[in-house]
C-alpha cells in the first residue's frame, strides 16, 4: 500500500518532526511524570508536527477518461484565465489558466494530459506573493513543454513557480519522457503558483472561471472545441 506521503518532502519532513516531533514527544513523557504545565506545549508541538507533515500528503487521485478534456496541474484556486498575443513556449498566441496554491493546498504537479515531454526550462528569479499578477513572469520558475498524443492540438506548457514561502521547485520528469493525463510530474514546496498554458485561442477553452477550486488530476480545466472559436468578427463585417 503506498504511503500518501511525497518522497520528494523527506527531508523536510525529517526535519519537522525533529524540530516539533521529538520536543512533543518529551512534554508529553514529562508532563506524564507530574509537569502536567508541559501538556498544552505538547498539544501544540503536535499540531505543528502534523501541519507540517500534511503539506506533503499526495493522495491518489481518479482521473477523468473524457476525450478532448486537460486537467488540472495542481489544487488551488482560479485565479486568471488570460488570452495571450503571444507566449515564448508556444510561439505565439495562447491561453492561460493559472491556479494559486496556498500552503493548505497539496503541492503534488500533475500532468494534464498524456503526451512526450518535450523540453524543461528552469529559470532563476524573485519570489514574490504566489497571488501577484506579476509573479508569473518574475518568480522562479520551471517551464514544462509536453507535445500531446493528438498533434493537432499544439504544445502544452504547464509552468512551475515559486512564490512567497515556496524556495524549492522539485521535477520529476526528464526531457522524452511519456507521460500520461493525471500523472505525477513534481512539487513546489509551501504556497505557489502553477500555469497550464495552451496553444491558441480556438483549440480548447477554459471550463473553469475565476474563483474556482482545482484538484490536481480531476478537475477538468479545459475542453477542446469542436469548431474553432474566433475572437474578431466575421470576415463579412470586417472593413477591408
Amino acid at each position: 500500500m503506498r504511503i500518501p506521503l511525497a518522497p520528494a518532502g523527506s527531508r523536510e519532513m525529517i526535519i519537522i518532526t525533529v524540530a516539533f516531533g521529538s520536543p512533543a514527544v518529551a512534554a508529553y513523557t514529562l508532563a506524564a511524570t507530574g509537569h502536567a504545565w508541559l501538556l498544552p506545549i505538547g498539544i501544540l508541538l503536535t499540531v505543528a508536527w502534523a501541519g507540517g507533515v500534511a503539506f506533503f500528503r499526495d493522495p491518489q487521485r481518479t482521473t477523468p477518461a473524457e476525450p478532448g478534456i486537460l486537467v488540472a496541474p495542481a489544487d488551488g484556486k482560479i485565479v486568471e484565465t488570460a488570452k495571450l498575443d503571444h507566449h515564448d513556449e508556444i510561439g505565439g498566441p495562447a491561453t492561460r489558466i493559472s491556479i494559486f496554491l496556498s500552503v493548505f493546498d497539496v503541492h503534488v504537479n500533475r500532468s494534464p494530459c498524456a503526451g512526450v515531454i518535450r523540453a524543461i526550462t528552469y529559470t532563476p528569479g524573485q519570489f514574490l506573493d504566489a497571488r501577484d499578477p506579476n509573479s508569473g513572469s518574475k518568480n522562479e520558475a520551471n517551464t514544462l513543454v509536453i507535445e500531446p498524443d493528438d498533434p493537432n492540438e499544439g504544445f502544452v506548457v504547464v509552468r512551475q513557480i515559486a512564490g512567497l514561502i515556496a524556495r524549492r521547485i522539485v521535477c520529476s520528469v526528464k526531457v522524452g519522457d511519456r507521460v500520461q493525463r493525471g500523472q505525477r510530474i513534481g512539487l513546489i514546496k509551501f504556497g505557489s503558483r502553477t500555469e497550464l498554458i495552451l496553444t491558441g485561442h480556438d483549440h480548447y477553452v477554459p471550463a473553469v472561471e475565476i474563483g474556482d477550486r482545482a484538484k490536481g488530476a480531476m478537475t477538468i480545466l479545459a475542453r477542446r472545441v469542436s469548431e474553432p472559436v474566433h475572437d474578431n468578427q466575421p470576415a463579412s463585417t470586417m472593413s477591408h
